[in-house]
């Protein structure tokens, strides 16, 4: 499988490690960095861009990674066609793919420890969507948000500082 993987300095010692693994494990890898430790760096330069090789088709699955993983996923939700999820248990790492088609993990490499991280991105890389009729429908309805939110993006975004 083609696997994207983008951290900050929040998650930069898990993404050398995991790099590894996954590459072990047969995966095509793509690293869009942080390529060095900068504690000044900022996640959206990151996890922007693989979030959009997601959404392209390029890569297969994404694993994002910052500080709390909250980050991360926020702004990865933020491009079109990325199904991103903050996952710290098994059971989401699995049920948002089969369920909710999820395409990319996010976690806080401040609180996942790197064993119980690897193991959910093992869980999240094996698991399959399930094309059930119920899943299908429910993710109708998120594409049918998403097409409604890009005609809203033409017009001007307002800033979230004061």
């Amino acid at each position: 499988m083609r696997v994207g993987i983008a951290t900050d300095h929040g998650g930069f010692a898990l993404k050398q490690e995991f790099v590894t693994h996954l590459r072990a494990a047969g995966h095509e890898m793509v690293d869009f960095g942080a390529h060095s430790l900068n504690p000044d760096d900022d996640y959206p330069d990151f996890v922007i861009p693989l979030a959009h090789a997601v959404a392209a088709g390029k890569i297969e699955r994404g694993v994002a990674i910052c500080g709390s993983g909250v980050g991360a996923s926020v702004c990865a939700n933020k491009v079109l066609g990325v199904r991103a999820g903050l996952i710290h248990d098994h059971f989401s790492a699995r049920q948002g793919v089969e369920d909710d088609h999820m395409n990319m993990i996010c976690m806080g490499g401040r609180t996942v420890g790197p064993s119980v991280a690897w193991d959910l991105i093992e869980t999240f890389l094996a698991a399959k969507f399930s094309n059930g009729e119920r899943h299908l429908r429910r993710l109708d309805k998120v594409a049918e948000l998403e097409r409604h939110k890009s005609n809203l993006e033409e017009s001007p975004a307002t800033s979230t500082r004061s």
